[in-house]
């Protein structure tokens, strides 16, 4: 794990390089009287605090965006974006980037969000989607030692927004990573996404990756 999560502490300082260059308590219950007995007193307080936690998780932040099937969502109002992670992926707190879930038992299972400042205005202003990937993937996204291929780039405009999407490949000694990177600039930030699996399984992964990726959206604060 400390391997990993060193790999995306060095993502981010190499992104930043890069992109400079070019949430009440629950409600007293008013149900019970002083004739209830104390066994239904407790069923009535554990049905309605039962209530009470169902009613905040389904108002809370991770469900603010829409939500699908097998899916968490998360929204982040501050840096204005949304998107969705399989359930059962942990968050974990990893220095250096914004968000981070992953499986504990397939730790190449994986999202991340990173965010740096940019000056530029639009994702176009770096390149064409191929150009910008094939950089992206070989100076911040694969070590320097990992042979890397590109497997696919395309540009995309949702709501106004400029998005890069592109698949690739990274070889590492003892195992390969298939990924899907989402890639943006919005509010003054560069925004990256990226979400993979070992090649192994990918065949197994592949639409859950597909679904974070297209899950990805940016908005203005």
């Amino acid at each position: 794990l400390q391997k990993h999560n060193g790999a995306f502490s060095c993502c981010r300082r190499r992104l930043s390089l890069l992109v400079r260059a070019q949430q009440v308590p629950p409600p007293a219950s008013n149900m019970s009287s002083s004739q209830d007995r104390p066994g239904r007193r407790h069923v009535l307080a554990a049905c309605i605090i039962t209530s009470w936690v169902s009613m905040v998780n389904q108002n809370s932040v991770s469900f603010a965006a829409e939500t699908k099937k097998g899916f968490l969502a998360v929204t982040d109002k501050k840096d204005g974006y949304t998107f969705l992670y399989p359930f059962g992926w942990q968050e974990v707190v990893i220095e250096g980037q914004d968000k981070v879930y992953k499986d504990v038992i397939e730790p190449l299972e994986s999202v991340s969000v990173n965010l740096i400042p940019t000056s530029k205005q639009d994702i176009r202003d770096f390149g064409p989607p191929e150009q910008v990937a094939e950089t992206l993937i070989r100076k911040v996204l694969a070590p320097a030692n990992q042979k890397t291929k590109l497997i696919e780039a395309k540009e995309q405009d949702v709501d106004g927004i400029t998005y890069y999407t592109f698949e690739f490949v990274a070889q590492a000694p003892n195992y390969t990573r298939h990924a899907l990177s989402a890639i943006s600039i919005a509010n003054g930030k560069f925004y990256t996404l990226t979400t993979g699996a070992n090649e192994r399984r990918w065949e197994k992964m592949k639409d859950k990756l597909h679904t974070v990726i297209d899950s990805f959206k940016i908005s203005s604060v």
